[in-house]
């Protein structure tokens, strides 16, 4: 698919933003031809437009390229769920095992003090995406999953989180969900219209003075010059920031795993189901099953919903036709009315979905070869809205060489092992999605955490 696609059709996020201004559906100019820049940056999605912004901010001076195959937010940043939000797929304990506790407590802080600076940034730079602070609340459904939520609590308490457990009148203060036992709820999480923050971040870095250049795909990045479709871009520093789209690259193709999260959205509800729901406060929500959801109240009233659980597809494909599984929305909208019967009767008019990058441990990751000139963020595993930001400033001070506490969090210069070849990568992430439909359906059935459900978060994001 190329630069032509029409942004609208994306997803929903999309379709607002063209319905607001018809010129974001017209693709800037491609590459045209070899050129020069201090800094290029592959990928004009969170990752690459947050690195110019705060590369830009540290040294007005730079000459900063952002390149794109197809358009600014084509990919996750245009498609995701719309929670800004603390979370990091590696946990405290696991990170105090690994790095120690100091390292521990100062990744949890600068997760938090991100959801801040997004927000903050938004306000300074007039960027309007529905920005607004509700937090997380999850749901516990079951005893097993009340168990893990009780788990959470305690962990994230050990590590300056603020996660508070709540019974069920306590969610309900929140959410009015079917059958539930309990949950847990954080103020550390904003709700955003996902395609708004980038497009109005793309505005802000150009006229910071970054060039965009959209519809110019990458071939290979090399030490100090990408060579494109367009043209060869040379530099000091190439900035690899293409999450999903990694392994559709030849010397990245084992590197991240590209797996789908989709989506759908109903119509605007009226405000006699939304007394019955909730969500006042713009809170996102989920619950503890394995196999992950995630939901939102949008600025314009409608329940907007996703998961995992779509198809991994062999050779980690990424195409167009991945983001519409008809099986895979339906049982969204089953899991959504199941939730919320309330909205039984109200159409969903909107189904998408997009990949996410998942490296083979589930790490997220940022660094710098200063060797090759070559830098990379990304494998955020669908928590990416804030981490990109984080790895943003965290990049911007490698590349200027500024020492800051950022470059010292222990996810920088982190290196995840790469995924088995195929059929073998095929084989076990979709064991794992499987094992996770299972383990979910055998808890239902008898309120019991399964077997198979330790084994799952590493690839299913449960």
């Amino acid at each position: 698919m190329g630069p032509a696609v029409t942004l609208a059709d994306v997803s929903l996020w999309w379709e607002q933003v063209v319905a607001d201004d018809p010129a974001a559906g017209r693709p800037r100019p491609p590459l045209d031809g070899d050129t020069t820049a201090d800094v290029v940056v592959v990928g004009a999605g969170y990752t690459g437009l947050w690195t110019a912004y705060y590369l830009l901010e540290a040294d007005p001076s730079l000459d900063v390229l952002v390149l794109d195959a197809h358009t600014a937010g084509f990919g996750a940043s245009g498609r995701n769920g719309g929670w800004c939000s603390a979370l990091f797929p590696v946990g405290g304990d696991a990170l105090a095992r690994r790095y120690g506790p100091d390292a521990a407590r100062a990744m949890r802080a600068a997760m938090r003090d991100t959801v801040v600076e997004v927000g903050g940034v938004t306000a300074a730079e007039q960027i309007d995406c529905d920005f607004r602070y509700g937090g997380t609340v999850t749901l516990a459904r079951g005893a097993a999953q009340l168990d893990r939520v009780a788990a959470d609590v305690t962990e994230a308490g050990r590590w300056g989180d603020e996660l508070h457990l709540l019974d069920p009148q306590g969610v309900a203060t929140h959410v009015r969900a079917t059958d539930v036992l309990g949950g847990a709820w954080t103020p550390d999480c904003a709700r955003v219209q996902p395609a708004r923050l980038v497009h109005g971040l793309a505005r802000v870095v150009e006229q910071r003075g970054a060039r965009i250049a959209e519809g110019t795909r990458a071939l290979r990045i090399a030490p100090r010059a990408v060579v494109t479709d367009r043209g060869t871009a040379r530099c000091r520093w190439v900035v690899r920031a293409t999450e999903g789209w990694t392994a559709t690259l030849p010397d990245t193709r084992r590197a991240l795993a590209p797996v789908y999260s989709l989506m759908i959205a109903t119509a605007p509800l009226p405000a006699d189901v939304w007394s019955q729901i909730g969500l006042e406060q713009g809170q996102t929500f989920t619950d503890a099953r394995h196999l992950l959801v995630y939901g939102q109240r949008t600025a314009d009233d409608r329940l907007a919903f996703g998961g995992r659980g779509a198809p991994y597809h062999v050779g980690s494909t990424v195409e167009p036709a991945h983001e519409h599984a008809p099986r895979v929305h339906a049982h969204l909208r089953r899991a959504l009315v199941d939730l919320f019967p309330s909205v039984a009767g109200h159409a969903v008019t909107h189904s998408w979905g997009g990949p996410l990058g998942v490296p083979r441990d589930w790490h997220p990751s940022v660094g710098l070869d200063t060797a090759t000139g070559i830098g990379w963020a990304g494998g955020y595993v669908g928590d990416g809205v804030a981490t990109a930001n984080l790895a943003g400033r965290t990049l911007a001070d490698l590349v200027t060489g500024a020492e800051s506490p950022l470059t010292r969090l222990p996810w920088v210069g982190h290196r995840s092992p790469p995924w088995e070849p195929e059929p073998l990568r095929w084989a076990g992430i979709t064991a794992a999605r499987w094992a996770a439909r299972r383990a979910d359906r055998a808890e239902r059935r008898t309120g019991r955490a399964g077997r198979t459900g330790g084994l799952l978060a590493r690839v299913t994001g449960g």
